[in-house]
This record gives structure tokens, C-alpha cells and sequence, in this order.
């Protein structure tokens, strides 16, 4: 036992070391802390990422909710489903209304026009003209007036795909023309 006690080292606690086994010194306490520091710094930004992404759907709860608390969601639901039908109500009376505007601005005046002239030698100036009115069919009237130094005079005449059942003047039909040149 004696060659024995020479060969330990030295006792401990946990009983006797030989001499053949080296106790390591405990890592520097530095690179401890310094991890502790890295895992810190990761922890806060994570915190930080979570709590910028709470507050962003927060946000987006607000906006939907308009405001009220999440039980509400059934009655805010509702109101959305109301409105989104109004608007569908609505864009339903709006179509009606256009098919109803398109009828009516099919018959109004769209081609118009105008010749100025005189029909007497005497009277001065061209005082007389001839319009020509007509909608998209070219359905109208032209209209003529003459006027001379001791009557005027005014004829109508009905017209049907831009010709009339009457005789036409020479100036009612460059009205014509002239009507349908500028709106064609």
C-alpha cells in the first residue's frame, strides 16, 4: 500500500486521484458569458419579431373588426353580408338604369346639321337654312325655313334612315350630309 499512496497525487472529495489522470481547468468563465450574451441578443430579437407581428395582425384586426371586440365577429359578418348585397342591389338598379339611358340616347338628336342660304335674290344675306336632326338610325326631321323681305315661311319633313317620303331641297340635303359627315 505503500508504493501505492506514492503514486497518488492528491484526494479529493471524490476520492483519490492517480497521478496519471490530469485535471483540466474549468473553461474561462469569458467564453461563458459571452454565450449567455450571443443567446440573450437572439432571445430579444425574437421577442422583438413576435411582438412586431402581433401588433401588425392586431391592426389587421382592427381594420376588419371596425373597432369592436373579436365577439362580434358574427354580427360584423352579418353587416358585411348586408352590405355586399346592397351593393349587389344596387348594381342591379345601376344596370337597369344605363339599359334604360342607352334606349333613350339612341332616339336623341346625335346628327346635326346645319346649311344657311338664300333662297331669294333680293332679300340680303343668308337668312334662310335647313336643319337636319336624326338619331342613331338616322330617324329625324329637317326642318326649312325661307325667309324673304314680306313672309317666312317653315316646312318640316319627317325623315327615315336619312331620306323622306317628300321631296328633298338641294339644301336639305347638304344638311343631311352634313349631319351625317360630322357624326360618323
Amino acid at each position: 500500500m505503500a508504493e501505492r499512496s506514492k503514486a497518488l497525487v492528491s484526494k479529493t472529495s471524490w476520492g483519490e486521484i492517480p497521478s496519471e489522470v490530469q485535471i483540466l481547468p474549468p473553461p474561462p468563465s469569458s467564453k461563458i458569458i459571452m454565450t449567455e450574451q450571443i443567446l440573450i441578443y437572439i432571445s430579444l430579437a425574437f421577442g422583438a419579431i413576435a411582438i412586431g407581428w402581433i401588433v401588425y395582425f392586431e391592426l389587421r384586426l382592427r381594420r376588419v373588426f371596425g373597432g369592436r371586440k373579436a365577439s362580434d365577429l358574427e354580427d360584423i359578418m352579418k353587416e358585411i353580408v348586408k352590405e355586399l348585397e346592397d351593393v349587389d342591389n344596387f348594381r342591379g338598379e345601376m344596370e337597369k338604369y344605363l339599359e334604360s339611358v342607352e334606349r333613350r340616347l339612341r332616339r336623341s338628336a346625335q346628327h346635326v346639321g346645319v346649311v344657311r342660304f338664300n333662297p331669294f335674290h333680293d332679300a340680303g344675306g343668308d337668312q334662310s337654312f335647313s336643319i337636319a336632326i336624326m338619331d342613331e338610325k338616322k330617324n329625324g326631321i329637317v326642318l326649312s325655313s325661307l325667309y324673304g323681305r314680306e313672309t317666312s315661311r317653315l316646312y318640316a319633313k319627317p325623315l327615315e334612315n336619312a331620306s323622306s317620303r317628300y321631296k328633298l331641297s338641294k339644301e336639305e340635303e347638304q344638311a343631311i350630309g352634313e349631319a351625317l359627315n360630322k357624326n360618323s
